[in-house]
């Protein structure tokens, strides 16, 4: 007798061990999926604002009114940071470029001075920036304006593609740990259809049978997303030394999220497949319950 309980407990302990450690495996995709979503945007804004035009300046204007103009434009709503760099500045930094000094051949300072503007993520786009480039061209202090119109255009088409694909991705996703989850939590109920149906017979009502489930779904649901965060923040650990400016794209609050969306789904979705099958055996009789 001793034995028969110690091996039904044996094999009841295995079969939740199996239960986290396949409900961890499903949240560890679906986790990594929301926040390669999260960080995709992040992403997206961190690569628009590092856009930049170039504002030419003309040779007659004083470094006070190309600064004076630099700080006017950073009021803009479009301007994120302005740079003013001189004629000296941008000497300096092609004559370490290129190794050489462009004077030597020359015999004049090639360069002009400049404002540099880093433009917010919502204006790097080709019709923002050449409606900003029209208008910056109406001052007289500035000659031209430069800035990579076939960059920002590829970049953009980019982006767009990569974006959709994650959020469908996030969606089939979800649909495919609902699926698994409900498999496993079925085969758990499963094991114990006869011990449900003796419950029954005893007059024992549903609620109350339902409730050692759902306690250990709600057990297992929390369990497997702890195990889940775990896991999570070893891999970005893991990649922080390996992946430049991966301290802009994935921050505390994409983290924060992503924990957030795995106990979430890891408690919804137990609790809904736990009584969705406990119901099922319930609704079952004992001829029915031999059948399967």
């Amino acid at each position: 007798m001793k034995k028969t309980k110690r091996n039904t407990g044996r094999r009841g302990g295995m079969q939740l061990v199996t239960l986290i450690i396949s409900t961890t495996m499903v949240l560890t995709l679906l986790g990594l999926v929301v926040l390669s979503v999260l960080t995709a945007r992040n992403l997206s804004t961190y690569m628009r604002e590092n856009v930049t035009v170039n504002v030419v300046l003309g040779d007659t204007v004083s470094v006070v009114s190309g600064k004076a103009l630099g700080g006017r434009l950073e009021l803009l709503p479009y301007a994120k940071v302005v740079t003013y760099i001189s004629k000296d500045e941008a000497l300096a930094v092609a004559t370490q470029e290129m190794g050489a000094d462009p004077t030597e051949f020359a015999g004049v300072n090639p360069f002009q001075a400049e404002l540099e503007i880093q433009m917010r993520a919502e204006y790097a786009n080709s019709d923002s920036l050449r409606a900003i480039a029209q208008g910056l061209l109406k001052d007289s202090r500035v000659v031209d304006v430069v800035y990579t119109k076939e960059q920002i255009d590829s970049m953009n088409r980019l982006l767009r593609p990569v974006n959709i694909g994650l959020l469908s991705l996030a969606a089939l996703l979800i649909f495919i740990c609902y699926t698994l989850i409900s498999n496993s939590v079925q085969l758990s109920v499963y094991a114990r259809r006869f011990l449900i149906h003796t419950m029954k017979l005893v007059g024992a009502p549903w609620s109350f049978i339902r409730r050692p489930f759902v306690r250990q779904a709600i057990g297992v649901g929390i369990v497997s997303a702890l195990l889940t965060c775990a896991l999570l923040g070893v891999v970005v650990y893991v990649l922080y030394p390996y992946v430049p400016a991966i301290d802009v794209v994935v921050t505390w609050r994409e983290l924060a999220i992503t924990a957030a969306c795995v106990f979430v789904f890891g408690f919804v979705i137990m609790v809904i497949c736990t009584l969705l099958s406990v119901n099922k055996f319930l609704r079952m009789t004992a001829g029915e319950l031999y059948k399967i």
